[in-house]
């Protein structure tokens, strides 16, 4: 079982210098981010959000609206604060960084002069790599590290966090990323004491190597990974493509004579939208994405989302399983006790105070997107969306709240949060996802988001039960 405790080394200087948000704060005159107000610390990617808060998973971070104030309390005090974040952007993968490039390819052997608004493919090249976190991404998880640091200043002063990434490199690079930004941040604290001499801080990073257990990467069920129910999510994305697509692959395909895309061709000019944004150090926003329409992006945003919710969520039967294992570990962090074995738990490491390290205040760990909607879903939160059709668009709102580029876009983050109230003898829990107070309708939460400690646990049975995990191999 190789096991890393990996010490931060050097820094990342020439993107932390455009890291904090100019306010009138401790933080005095650190600029934002290059791309300018429209992409903050505060609210993260703003621009042309008609459009990239419908990118699906492909969205870079944005606050997602609340209806609820994320602010913490009057006469409350946040005494535990745990981040679930998924890496920053990236790459496409390999397998579909080569097929983007092949659809160009034969994009450009078939159409003889692009004109209008295609004229720029005329002499494009593909560029995209493969599977790494973009300096843009890089930069989204330093903020976010900033951002957590502001929130819980008062505990994180004081401490350090623990934490730990899954083994991809992307992750664990992002894991490095968000410390830079907490300690940047910790740094230009006026009312801290200036120093940080347990920085670079340890990341326990866990391998995603197969038969590794590991709570922040599935790959363990394997009825989920290879059964039937793993066609679930393709099915369902195959029959809202054969709805939404065709019209704009007529459209792309009579402004470009000769192209004859297909479906899937169309969808991947689509993808090439936000991958070549978040490959801009600066997050511009990419001539692809001026290809389609608003209404377009809404379609491709809910393609996303059923990718996500029969995929890893409540509509496949396994999905919320492979949650469990970390559900239960946030189970042992809030009450301080040991962690209840089962599912993809690792007990040489939760067994171990230096590798699970209990009575904490702070935490932090990394993951990916089809892993925290797994755990999302093991939480239960989402709980009253109900099954999406495949045939009819259903926007965030109309559907509890959920979709894809409101959960888990690049640098999506969770907050769990635990507090001691004035009004209330019980430690209480909140969750709060991308800047949106879940109101926790499982524990009956309150007007503020918040559940007792004790009715937040006890509404979790169907992890602390370990899901469905005995049907992963039968």
């Amino acid at each position: 079982m190789a096991i890393t405790l990996l010490a931060l080394l050097g820094t990342v200087a020439s993107i932390a210098s455009a890291a904090l948000a100019s306010k009138s704060h401790w933080y005095g005159s650190w600029v934002n981010h290059p791309s300018g107000f429209c992409d903050t610390i505060e609210h993260g990617y703003q621009c042309r959000d008609n459009i990239s808060h419908y990118w699906g998973q492909y969205s870079p971070y944005f606050s997602v609206p609340s209806k609820i104030s994320d602010e913490v309390p009057d006469g409350c005090t946040v005494t535990f604060a745990q981040i679930l974040s998924r890496h920053g952007a990236r790459d496409p993968t390999a397998s579909k960084t080569t097929s983007y490039n092949s659809t160009i390819v034969t994009l450009q052997s078939r159409v003889k002069n692009f004109t209008g608004p295609y004229a720029f493919l005329n002499d494009y090249e593909y560029t995209l790599g493969a599977d790494e976190l973009t300096a843009f991404g890089q930069q989204e998880l330093i903020s976010s590290g900033i951002k957590y640091y502001q929130r819980y200043e008062n505990l994180a002063r004081h401490l350090t966090p623990f934490v730990r990434s899954s083994g991809e490199a992307r992750v664990v690079e992002s894991a490095q990323n968000w410390t830079q930004g907490f300690h940047d941040a910790k740094l230009a604290d006026w009312n801290s004491k200036h120093q940080d001499t347990a920085y670079p801080y340890p990341i326990l990073v866990i391998p995603e190597t197969d038969g590794e257990n590991n709570t922040l990467n599935h790959d363990l069920c394997t009825v989920f990974e290879n059964g039937p129910d793993s066609d679930i999510a393709d099915n369902a994305q195959a029959t809202w493509a054969s709805v939404f697509v065709p019209p704009i692959q007529n459209r792309l395909n009579a402004g470009m004579p000769g192209a004859n895309l297909t479906v899937t061709e169309t969808i991947y000019l689509m993808d090439l939208c936000p991958f070549y944004t978040v490959a801009s150090a600066n997050g511009t926003i990419s001539p692809f994405c001026d290809l389609f329409t608003e209404e377009e992006w809404h379609q491709y945003g809910y393609y996303e989302t059923l990718n996500k919710f029969y995929g890893y969520s409540y509509g496949n039967p396994l999905g919320p399983t492979q949650g469990v294992g970390f559900a239960n570990e946030l189970i042992a962090r809030l009450t301080n006790t040991r962690v209840h074995e089962g599912a993809s738990t690792n007990s040489t490491l939760d067994e171990n105070n230096a590798t699970f390290s209990l009575g904490r205040k702070l935490y932090a760990d990394f993951s990916h997107d089809n892993d925290l909607t797994a755990i999302f879903s093991a939480l239960g939160l989402y709980n009253t969306t109900t099954l999406l059709p495949n045939t009819t668009l259903v926007e965030a709102p109309q559907a509890n709240d959920y979709s894809a580029a409101w959960t888990v876009p690049f640098a999506a983050r969770a907050y769990f949060e635990k507090l001691q109230c004035r009004e209330h003898r019980d430690e209480m829990v909140r969750v709060i996802i991308n800047d949106r107070v879940l109101p926790l309708a499982q524990c009956k939460g309150d007007e503020d988001g918040l559940c007792t400690l004790q009715s937040f646990i006890a509404s979790l049975r169907f992890a602390r039960n370990g899901g469905l995990w005995s049907s992963c191999f039968t």
